[in-house]
């Protein structure tokens, strides 16, 4: 990895953490479009299927406001890019397909 690699993997992260703190403060409390409509054909309660860990960017622990959310968020955010980091070793790890002439 080169430095000019490492600068600019600082410079995002520096970014998802300023997203992160600033989100929960000018966010809207009203719903958007799309989860007012999954709420009024009760696919979100009934389903079932997935229960999101953070629902509404709240952590149970720490109740419903601000900080919750920013800590949410901020957890989200090294989720996320531990993840793709994960991805990013094993497809490295890979050997490329050789192509037969």
């Amino acid at each position: 990895m080169t430095p000019k690699d490492k600068k600019l993997i600082v410079v995002g992260l520096i970014v998802c953490g300023i997203i992160a703190v600033l989100a929960p403060f000018i966010a809207s409390g009203n719903p958007d479009g799309l989860e007012k409509s999954a709420e009024q054909i009760s696919t979100t309660s009934e389903s079932g299927s997935y229960e999101a860990p953070f629902k509404d960017y709240v952590i149970p622990v720490l109740g419903d406001g601000p900080l919750s959310g920013v800590v949410a968020l901020i957890v989200g955010v090294l989720v996320a890019l531990g993840l793709g980091y994960f991805v990013s070793v094993v497809l490295k790890r890979r050997k490329p397909i050789e192509k037969s002439k």
